[in-house]
C-alpha cells in the first residue's frame, strides 16, 4: 500500500490583519498542534466580544484552495480521480494515492467532499473494512482543512471528525493497520481540551505493536514521532527524545510526513525498502531486499551443491553485507559458483569484487556487448552516482568487471542440474539485457528490463519498442514469479497479465506523444494533458499503477529521443545560465530578499512545490547568505520529497539531496 499525508497548517493572524497561510519552516516549529492555536483563539475572540470581526479576518485570510492563483493543470490529481471514479478500488493504496495528491497540494477541502461523494455512491457496493478506509481518508483531509473553517464553526468541526475516526474503528473491528494510524495521528495534534491523547496513545502503540500489519515498515516513522511529541507534551522528555531517535527525524519540528518505503543515506546511498530475506520458492530461491540499491537473488541447484546468484549488487561493501546476511539466515547453503548479470549497469556489477573474493574460481555470465553499457555508464555524469549509490561508490568497480563468459544469443545452460535459460534482451533500459529464465522453477529473473525511467534519466539510453519486444518474450515464457532489480519493479510489475495489458497502453500512449510532437506541442502541455488510453479505466486495475509510474518517464524518454536542440517553443535558441536569470530576477526586476521569499510562500500554498523549486533556483547565487531564503528552500525540496516518496524514488533521491533531508531506514522490528 501506498499513501502518505502532509503536516498540518497553520493560520497565523496578524494586529487585527488577515494573514494569507504561510508556510514558513519556522512557523510550523512554533506549534506543535494546529488545532492548540485556533482553540485559544475562538476563546480570546470570544471573551473580548469581537468574534464577529475576527470571522471577517478569517474569511479574508482562507487557505490556499479557496482562492488559488490560476486553475494550473494536475494531472496527477486528474488522473487519480479519474481511476477512483470508476468504483470502488480494489487496491486501498489507489484510493490513498489520491488522498495524498489532495493533501500535497493543499486540497483538503475538495478531497474531503470528492471522497464522501464516492463512499455515498459505492456505499452499497462496500465492505465494512471498505467504508472504514474511505471515513480515515475523509478524517484526515478535513483535520487538514480545519484551518480554513470559520473560527465560530471550527470546534464542532473538529468534533464531526473525531465522530468519523471513531465510526471508522468501530466498523473497522479495530484490526486495521491504516485506520488506526490515521486515528493516531489526527487525536495526537489536537490540543488537550478535546481529550484525545490517551487514545491517540493507545493508537500509535498498538501501531507499534503490529508493525507486521503496516503496509510497509516506513508507516512506523510517523508513530514513533507522534508517541515522542505526545510523550515532549507530558514533560518525558527522555521517552521522547527515545521516540524521536526511532522516527529517524532530526527534531519535532518536521513541516512533511515521510512514511513512504524509500530511506537515503550520505554512505550509503538510496534504498528502496526495509531489509527482509525471503524465500520465492522455499529452500530455492532467496532474495535480500533493502540493503542497499539493488535486489540480491540466489538460487540453490537441483543437486543442492552450487549457489548461483543475480546480479552482483553497486559497492562490495554492500555484496559483503548481503551475502553475509544470507548465510546467517541459511547457514547449510551450498558454495557460491555462479552470477549471472542481467545487465551492466552500475548498480548490478560494482559488487563482483567481493565475490571474487569469496570463490576465485567464481564464474560471472554477461552479454557480449556488455562493455558498450560500461562506456556509458562512465560517461554520465558523476555527481548522480554519488546521490544514488553513496559516497562509498566507486566507478572503479564498474571498470574492473569482467565476465568470463558472454553470451549473444539464447543459450541453455546447467549449473548442478538446473536448467536455465539465457535470453539476450534490448529491453526498455539497456542494450545488453539478459533474461534468466529457470523453468522448471517457473520463474524468471528479468533484470531492469521494465525500468520507468527507460534507461538512467540522466543518461542517452532506453528504448521503448525494446521493451515492448521484451515484454513479449515474458508473456510467451509466462512464469510464475517474475524477479525484477529492484523491490519496487517486482511489486509493481509483478506478472505477465500485467505486462501484456501495459504493452497495449503504452503503445497508445506513444502514438498520442508522437502526434503532440509533430502538431508542435512543448513538453509541458504533453504531460499536463493527462493521458489516459481509452480502455484503461475498464480494464484489468491492476494496471492502473504501473501504467501511471510509467507515463510521465516514457512521455519525457520519447520527447527527448524525438525533438532536437531546438524546440517547437523556441526552446534552446538561446544558451541563458542560471546568473542570468539571477540578474533578470535581481537587477532588472529588482526582486528582493523578502519578495522573493513571499512568493515561494504563496507558491507553496498553491501546491505548486516545481515552480518555487525553479523560482529559488533562477535566483543563484543571489541570496546564497539569505536565511529565509534557505529556509524556503529547504521546505520546497521537503515537500517535493514528500510528494515523490511513493512513486518515484529517483526524484525522491535528488529532492532530498537538495534538502539535505536524510531518511535512515525504518524496519517493522524497531
Amino acid at each position: 500500500m501506498i499513501f502518505h499525508v502532509t503536516k498540518y497548517m497553520y493560520i497565523h493572524p496578524m494586529d487585527g490583519e488577515a494573514e494569507s497561510l504561510v508556510f514558513r519552516e519556522e512557523q510550523l516549529s512554533e506549534r506543535s498542534a494546529f488545532m492548540k492555536m485556533f482553540f485559544y483563539l475562538s476563546a480570546a475572540l470570544l471573551l473580548s466580544g469581537i468574534l464577529l470581526i475576527a470571522l471577517r479576518e478569517t474569511s479574508a485570510s482562507s487557505v490556499s484552495e479557496k482562492t488559488p492563483v490560476s486553475g494550473s493543470p494536475r494531472p496527477e490529481l486528474d488522473y487519480f480521480k479519474a481511476i477512483n471514479s470508476v468504483g470502488p478500488p480494489q487496491d486501498s493504496q489507489i484510493l490513498f494515492l489520491l488522498m495524498a495528491q489532495y493533501s500535497n497540494a493543499n486540497l483538503q477541502g475538495e478531497g474531503a467532499e470528492f471522497f464522501s461523494a464516492r463512499l455515498k455512491e459505492f456505499g452499497p457496493r462496500l465492505t465494512d473494512a471498505q467504508k472504514s478506509l474511505y471515513l480515515s481518508a475523509i478524517a484526515l483531509l478535513r483535520a487538514q482543512h480545519a484551518p480554513s473553517i470559520p473560527l465560530l464553526g471550527r470546534v464542532g468541526y473538529v468534533k464531526e471528525t473525531i465522530a468519523i475516526l471513531d465510526q471508522a474503528k468501530q466498523i473497522s473491528g479495530g484490526q486495521i493497520f491504516v485506520v488506526n494510524w490515521i486515528a493516531g495521528v489526527v487525536r495526537a495534534q489536537l490540543p488537550g481540551f478535546f481529550h484525545q491523547g490517551k487514545v491517540a496513545q493507545d493508537e500509535l502503540d498498538w501501531c507499534i505493536e503490529h508493525g507486521d500489519k503496516a503496509p510497509q515498515a516506513g508507516w512506523l516513522r510517523e508513530a514513533y514521532y507522534n508517541l515522542g511529541k505526545l510523550a515532549h507534551a507530558r514533560g518525558e522528555q527522555a521517552k521522547a527524545q527515545e521516540y524521536l531517535q526511532r522516527s529517524g527525524y532530526k527534531d519535532f519540528n518536521s513541516p512533511v510526513t515521510l512514511i513512504g518505503p524509500f530511506s537515503e543515506d550520505v554512505a550509503s546511498g538510496h534504498t528502496f525498502a526495509a531489509r527482509r530475506i525471503a524465500e520465492v520458492v522455499p529452500g530455492r530461491v532467496y532474495v535480500l531486499t533493502g540493503f542497499e540499491f539493488t535486489e540480491y537473488y540466489f538460487v540453490v541447484s537441483d543437486d543442492g551443491r552450487e549457489l548461483i546468484g543475480i546480479d552482483a549488487g553497486t559497492r562490495p561493501d554492500s555484496a559483503k553485507a548481503a551475502y553475509e546476511a544470507l548465510r546467517a539466515y541459511a547457514p547449510g547453503l551450498p558454495p557460491l559458483t555462479t552470477i549471472f548479470i542481467t545487465h551492466s549497469h552500475w548498480d548490478h556489477i560494482g559488487g563482483h569484487a567481493y565475490f571474487r573474493s569469496v570463490n576465485s574460481r567464481l564464474r560471472f555470465y554477461a552479454r557480449s556487448n556488455y562493455q558498450e553499457e560500461i562506456a556509458l555508464d562512465l560517461a554520465a555524469p558523476g555527481t548522480f552516482a554519488k546521490y544514488f549509490f553513496g559516497e562509498r561508490f566507486s566507478v572503479d568497480d564498474v571498470r574492473s568487471f569482467k565476465p568470463d563468459v558472454t553470451i549473444d544469443r539464447r543459450t541453455e545452460v546447467k549449473i548442478g542440474g538446473t536448467r536455465i535459460e539465457l535470453i539476450p534482451v534490448q529491453g526498455g533500459e539497456t542494450r545488453d539485457g539478459m533474461f534468466i529464465h529457470l523453468p522448471d522453477l517457473s520463474v524468471m529473473f528479468v533484470g531492469d528490463f521494465i525500468m520507468p525511467y527507460l534507461g538512467a534519466p540522466f543518461a542517452p539510453e532506453g528504448d521503448l519498442q525494446g521493451l515492448l519486444d521484451a515484454i513479449d518474450v515474458v508473456v510467451q515464457k509466462n512464469p510464475k514469479h517474475l524477479l525484477h532489480g529492484h523491490e519496487p519493479l517486482t511489486r509493481n510489475f509483478s506478472s505477465p497479465a500485467i505486462l501484456a495489458q501495459l504493452k497495449q497502453d503504452l503503445g497508445w500512449l506513444r502514438e498520442q506523444v508522437l502526434t503532440a510532437i509533430r502538431r508542435g506541442d512543448v513538453r509541458a502541455a504533453i504531460q499536463e494533458a493527462n493521458l489516459i488510453p481509452p480502455d484503461l479505466l475498464h480494464g484489468n486495475p491492476d494496471v492502473y499503477l504501473p501504467y501511471f509510474i510509467m507515463r510521465e518517464h516514457v512521455i519525457d524518454r520519447l520527447y527527448d529521443q524525438n525533438v532536437g536542440y531546438w524546440q517547437a517553443d523556441l526552446a534552446g535558441l538561446d544558451h541563458l545560465s542560471r546568473a542570468d536569470r539571477a540578474e533578470l530576477l535581481a537587477d532588472y526586476l529588482g526582486v528582493s530578499e523578502k519578495q522573493l521569499t513571499k512568493a515561494v510562500e504563496r507558491l507553496i500554498g498553491d501546491g505548486k512545490y516545481e515552480l518555487a523549486a525553479s523560482l529559488l533556483e533562477s535566483s543563484g547565487d543571489r541570496f546564497k547568505n539569505s536565511e529565509s531564503v534557505a529556509k524556503a528552500k529547504r521546505l520546497v525540496y521537503l515537500k517535493l520529497m514528500e510528494k515523490n516518496q511513493n512513486t518515484d524514488p529517483f526524484k525522491f533521491i535528488l529532492y532530498s539531496a537538495k534538502s539535505g533531508e536524510q531518511t535512515p531506514q525504518m524496519s517493522s522490528r524497531n
